[in-house]
């Protein structure tokens, strides 16, 4: 197993009598070298436990379980679902969770949840995502699984490129916001390669990114309260044209001219002005 050409991924559908599902957003990285790009920069070990969501006909897997990961899959399809299981029936490192992974839009479904501590608590590795998300996915699984799963050391994925161009903004610019904040608060982001949309069958209408996010040592305030400030970011650039005396207003009531003031910030600015240091500060005041 090497990975499947376009080819390969046709004739598995059409023996199991499926199509893409636009609707699913399923579009299949057919492109094997930047495949293979993908799983370098993850680097997954034999003794690693590899996150994989939207694993289609299991191209990608078998490059992740011929490095002797464990992995498990996530697939929403049904019929995709049961293709893999057949695909898999003999791999012994491979798990498969059918359905949604996420149950809300800041809740991870309960039984990949289950599944994924259950075999982390027997893993001498790193807990990884390695994965081709489905596009309307990935901005809120990739802030939950960074906020929420701290066990996951690095997220190495395609997304829209539009998703990638946030994750990496710089503050001022008009991509900047609270993704940017939390990913650049809470890891180092790098981007892989650039995906044309001829990587992909079918063709998605706009450009992917490949990207990897390796997760920070050390945090500016607990893991815990990572919620909390990904909560105030949220809030504060819902009004993004506004000052910031406005536009925090909401979340921290009367005390935002006062706690702007005690750390230094022009209440005049608007939130994509501030870089992630001056929002660590502006937490830091608000939680005393």
């Amino acid at each position: 197993m090497a990975g499947q050409s376009i080819a390969e991924v046709r004739s598995l559908l059409a023996a199991a009598g499926l199509s893409p599902r636009h609707r699913l957003g399923q579009n299949f990285l057919i492109d094997l070298n930047l495949m293979r790009k993908v799983v370098q920069a993850a680097a997954p070990r034999a003794d690693d436990l590899l996150l994989e969501v939207g694993p289609g006909t299991g191209s990608l897997t078998e490059l992740l379980l011929e490095r002797g990961a464990r992995v498990i899959a996530c697939e929403l399809d049904r019929g995709l679902a049961e293709l893999l299981r057949q695909r898999f029936a003999d791999q012994p490192r491979f798990t498969l969770v059918e359905g949604d992974v996420l149950a809300g839009k800041h809740t991870l479904n309960p039984e990949l949840i289950e599944t994924w501590q259950a075999q982390r608590a027997d893993c001498r590795g790193h807990g990884r995502l390695v994965a081709n998300l489905p596009y309307q996915v990935a901005t809120p699984l990739l802030m939950e699984l960074l906020i929420q799963r701290p066990d996951i050391a690095t997220l190495t994925c395609t997304i829209q490129k539009e998703v990638g161009d946030r994750l990496l903004a710089e503050h001022g610019s008009r991509d900047y916001g609270p993704v940017s904040v939390v990913a650049r608060t809470l890891a180092t982001v790098t981007r892989v390669a650039l995906l044309p949309p001829q990587a992909f069958w079918p063709r998605p209408k706009v450009d992917s990114v490949a990207i990897h996010i390796e997760r920070k040592a050390s945090l500016p305030f607990a893991a815990e309260q990572s919620a909390d400030f990904a909560a105030l970011l949220q809030q504060a650039f819902t009004q993004r044209r506004k000052m910031l005396r406005v536009a925090l207003r909401p979340v921290l009531g009367e005390r935002a001219a006062e706690l702007l003031s005690s750390t230094g910030l022009d209440p005049t600015l608007r939130p994509e002005s501030l870089p992630p240091s001056a929002w660590h500060a502006l937490f830091a005041a608000a939680r005393r």
